[in-house]
């Protein structure tokens, strides 16, 4: 498995402002795109294994925030072949950071890093296929979920979703721009009819109270359907042309065998880094998953015994979505005031404070879609408040808890 380090930045002027770049300890250097807008992507993988935590969970990581790779060289000194990298920061200020190897997990823009790891173009190219879903208020009870057949052979599910609605996905769209991926009405029609098949109440457009859509970055195997490009991951090792420091680009991958596939790709580098400790990852809990005997409803009935004058609820939703980091969060917090200002939805000034200090949330789009899901519902008048808050709370410039 991978020992890697979560540093977002932005990259190459299209990786959005949420791209990473991860180190490690034992001269790794990975390249990931956006985790926004990765579906099922090694982006993806790669920050859930690091649990969005901060340098104590992250084994000594240096991180550095909106940083741009500029470019990345091959060199070499007594100790063997290394990569010389150099990063963009705030202000135009670059500095140079070294690795003994580089990952290139970049999601959709894989090709385009290996392109400029290497200098020149690669052979290989990735095939992106645009996945949306559609949000709607919950169609049926329990917690199961439902796999739907239809006419043109795919598959879309029907999942239960933040307690209150379900998720309906997903498509299958070859595109050529994916930068920014949104649902289109072709699909919400797609989604809506395939599900009206089955369901006793048929949905409609006014249901849908949310879309998302990611990209599949596709090893291109030159298959023309996209439904049978394989989904299988697969690596390039490239080397250079005197046996230089390795660059490990990776395609496609889903966010279901992470782990397996970070061992996988971290065996491809043993020749090329330092004797290192035997896999370790395989039973490792990701921060916060120390849950107790019992799982999550013992660790929420735990927090409702700890903090009785919090709403149930509100501990139901904090213990689901940060396990036991929730009582970080907390502190000590006695009644729903001492949480600061409620923005509706479950989400308190607190839980921001939070979000900003321990998760690195640079905007109200990070706290309301990729750090929880508390946008659903919202007006726009709720989201803006948000962002004016996470705006404020970055310019207080909040230190991390001990």
């Amino acid at each position: 498995m991978f020992k890697l380090h979560r540093l977002e930045i932005t990259g190459f002027k299209s990786f959005a402002d949420y791209t990473e770049i991860l180190f490690t300890g034992d001269g790794i250097t990975a390249v990931v795109g956006p985790n926004g807008c990765g579906k099922s992507n090694v982006a993806d993988a790669i920050a859930w294994v690091l649990g969005e935590q901060r340098v104590k969970h992250l084994r000594g990581a240096e991180i550095r925030l909106h940083t741009t790779l500029v470019s990345a060289r091959r060199a070499r000194d007594a100790g063997g072949p290394f990569w010389r990298a150099t990063l963009g920061g705030p202000a135009n200020a670059t500095t140079e950071v070294t690795a003994r190897a580089l990952v290139n997990v970049a999601g959709p823009w894989v090709k385009r890093v290996r392109d400029v790891i290497n200098g020149t173009p690669s052979k290989e190219d990735v095939r992106h296929v645009k996945g949306s879903h559609i949000v709607v208020p919950r169609v049926h009870e329990g917690e199961h979920a439902y796999i739907l057949q239809n006419a043109d052979k795919r598959i879309v599910f029907v999942i239960p979703y933040q307690d209150r609605y379900t998720l309906i996905g997903t498509t299958d769209v070859p595109v050529e721009a994916f930068e920014q991926p949104e649902i289109s009405r072709e699909e919400i029609d797609y989604l809506l009819a395939l599900a009206n098949s089955y369901l006793a109440r048929p949905l409609s457009r006014k249901d849908v109270v949310w879309t998302f859509s990611g990209i599949r970055p596709l090893y291109d195997d030159g298959a023309s359907d996209p439904s049978a490009i394989t989904r299988d991951y697969v690596f390039k090792l490239d080397t250079g042309d005197d046996a230089g420091a390795a660059a490990l680009s990776i395609y496609g991958g889903k966010i279901t065998t992470y782990r397996k596939l970070a061992e996988h790709a971290l065996d491809e580098l043993k020749s090329f880094l330092p004797p290192m400790r035997p896999q370790w990852t395989k039973q490792a809990v990701l921060p916060g998953g120390d849950l107790p005997p019992g799982g999550l409803p013992a660790w929420i009935a735990e927090l409702v015994r700890r903090f009785p004058g919090l709403p149930a609820d509100l501990l139901r939703d904090l213990a689901r979505r940060h396990g036991t980091r929730a009582v970080v969060l907390l502190g000590d917090a006695k009644t729903r005031t001492d949480l600061g200002e409620d923005f509706g939805h479950g989400l308190t000034a607190a839980e921001i404070d939070y979000l900003v200090r321990e998760e690195w949330a640079r905007s109200g789009e990070d706290v309301l879609w990729r750090r929880t899901k508390c946008g659903i519902g919202m007006t726009d008048k709720e989201r803006k408040r948000v962002a004016a808050y996470v705006a404020k709370a970055l310019a207080a410039d909040i230190a991390p808890a001990s």
